[in-house]
């Protein structure tokens, strides 16, 4: 992972500035693999520095403010979803329409693998999401999960195995050892 920012500053404003400055492209990136969706990623990254910002003084250490908005994306993300209350549209008379369209084969790799992440139990997925996405090792995502390094790191070797598998590649080439 490379060197945490450095929040610099004497006053909160000073502080919370220079955090949004250093880490805002990694939360939005976050956030946009988690739903999908520009503008409603663009809102929880929005959500996620207002409650930093009414909870900046609870920060311990410059260094775990990466770890310390991820996780109140994650737990905003999940509050979205306690809220939302999707339409029900009943399918009978509704007609599917196969879209021709040739894709270019890196959006279909990327697609592909996008939803082969997404068949992941959750289990294996935000250990993988935060170490492919956010950068994190595996203490730091145990930390963040409030987990056993070893079980993450197990979570995180069984995720592979399970796309290397879904994508029929040779799990016998892995180079991880299996826990």
């Amino acid at each position: 992972m490379s060197e945490p920012p450095v929040i610099h500053g004497n006053t909160k404003r000073e502080r919370y500035e220079s955090l949004v400055a250093s880490l805002y492209q990694d939360v939005y990136r976050y956030a946009l693999w988690l739903c999908k969706n520009k503008p409603m990623a663009e809102d929880l990254v929005q959500e996620t520095f207002l409650r930093a910002w009414r909870s900046l003084e609870s920060l311990q250490s410059d260094k775990a403010a990466k770890a310390w908005l991820f996780t109140i994306l994650r737990r905003e993300n999940a509050r979205q979803y306690e809220r939302y209350r999707p339409e029900l549209v009943d399918i009978e008379g509704q007609v599917i329409v196969e879209s021709d369209s040739n894709e270019p084969d890196k959006q279909m790799d990327r697609e592909l693998l996008h939803k082969a992440i997404n068949r992941l139990g959750s289990d294996y997925r935000e250990p993988l999401l935060l170490q492919v996405i956010g950068g994190f090792n595996g203490k730091e995502i145990a930390d963040i999960l409030g987990l056993n390094n070893n079980t993450v790191m197990t979570r995180l070797f069984r995720a592979r195995l399970k796309l290397k598998q879904e994508f029929d590649l040779d799990t016998g080439d892995f180079v991880d050892e299996a826990p």
